[in-house]
């Protein structure tokens, strides 16, 4: 078996009993799992829910806390008790774990994407495990995640994860709702997640989690953007995750053969970054960036808003909508002075406004709607 660096992504459904507090039972079987996939000499990074599933009821409440402030305590307590649980239970397999918790400005910050990103690749380089949550008790609603499903996706992009295997307490992907349609039908393999697909989905998580099978297909199409295939499903026992490898899970596959991994600056510049303004060029600049991988000139841009500094990220946009987000050479000054001179100056060299390896395709139409956070596409690098 081919070594892989593989993400494996639990939610609290799989990890609590009914009462909300940890299932020993069910977190040593996914420990015990873990181990067998290391064993076989895979990188493997833990994305695991439960903090605040294991921390509620430490604090006298009978459900989920519903306030911010709830939540946040709920982790605060719990973080430590699931952690603590963990390393219990991995040193009966002489493995050592580390505990990241992460928030969306982890992402979006430059620096701190790349100290990550090192970290990460230096735990794994020890054959440490990395565990990874978000940090629920400081994050507030504009800095998360919105659930760990979104999380792992994002974590298997940046890490250049062979595969993402996501568990849960449904085994797989319907075309309706099993626990409440008996005629829904399980799809075995999936090549793409369509608006249809997330609409259709229940939005509703379990008692003690936040996701459902629609963040899990959101999250599914993000990886597939990223070029990480995905497993959506459960099991039971020490080889469940190397069944999932053998083609043997109990769940859904998605893969596409079409799309790639593609570098972490570009996932920092498309998923992450900020944009600082934005710049509309006409169709010629379009089909020289988006098809023929070529550089964005000054000469197929029309208007620009807002102002930025070389090095900056903006949106770029045709009349059709967003196309997607570049790093800019040069600030929105000399670039407005340079369009404002362009007629008077006959000759004048163009500026290389976007890099071809700086520039992120964002674009699909699914439905007539072009959704930037849909997908990731990989373009060559070779500049024009």
């Amino acid at each position: 078996m081919v070594k892989e660096r593989i993400v494996v992504k639990i939610g609290s459904s799989s990890l609590t009993n009914e009462n909300g507090e940890i299932n020993h039972h069910k977190l040593e079987d996914h420990v015990h799992a873990i181990a067998a996939l290391r064993k076989k000499r895979h990188d493997v990074i833990l994305v695991s829910s439960g903090a605040v599933a294991a921390g509620f009821k430490r604090l006298g409440y009978a459900s989920r806390p519903v306030s911010l402030k709830g939540r946040q305590a709920a982790a605060a307590v719990g973080q430590s008790l699931l952690i603590q649980t963990y390393l219990e239970k991995l040193n009966t397999y002489n493995v050592t774990a580390a505990l990241l918790l992460m928030t969306r400005s982890d992402f979006s910050n430059r620096e701190r994407y790349q100290n990550a990103f090192a970290t990460i690749s230096e735990l794994l380089d020890r054959g440490i495990l990395p565990i990874i949550n978000e940090n629920d008790t400081v994050s507030v609603d504009e800095l998360t995640f919105g659930d760990n499903d979104m999380l792992s996706a994002l974590v298997s992009g940046f890490v250049h994860a062979d595969r993402l295997i996501i568990l849960t307490d449904i085994n797989g992907i319907y075309d309706g709702n099993p626990k409440t349609n008996p005629n829904a039908q399980k799809l075995h393999y999936l090549e793409n997640i369509t608006d249809s697909m997330i609409q259709a989905a229940d939005e509703n998580g379990s008692k003690v989690g936040t996701g459902g099978m629609k963040s899990k297909l959101i999250a599914a199409r993000t990886a597939l953007s990223l070029g990480v295939p995905v497993f959506v499903g459960q099991g039971q026992g020490k080889s469940k995750l190397l069944d999932v490898l053998k083609g043997e899970g109990d769940g859904t596959y998605i893969a596409n053969p079409e799309l790639h991994w593609i570098n972490t600056k570009k996932q920092w510049i498309g998923l992450h970054s900020k944009s600082s303004g934005k710049i509309y060029v006409d169709q010629g600049a379009e089909e020289a960036i988006r098809f023929h991988s070529k550089s964005l000139l000054s000469a197929g841009i029309f208007k620009v808003k807002g102002m930025f500094e070389a090095g900056d990220v903006v949106e770029v946009l045709s009349k059709n909508g967003l196309l997607g987000k570049g790093q800019v050479k040069c600030s929105s000054s000399e670039l407005k002075a340079w369009l404002e001179n362009r007629n008077k100056e006959d000759g004048k060299p163009a500026l290389k406004v976007i890099r071809g390896d700086h520039w992120v395709d964002l674009t699909i139409q699914r439905e007539g709607i072009v959704d930037e956070q849909s997908t990731v596409k990989e373009r060559s690098t070779v500049e024009g």
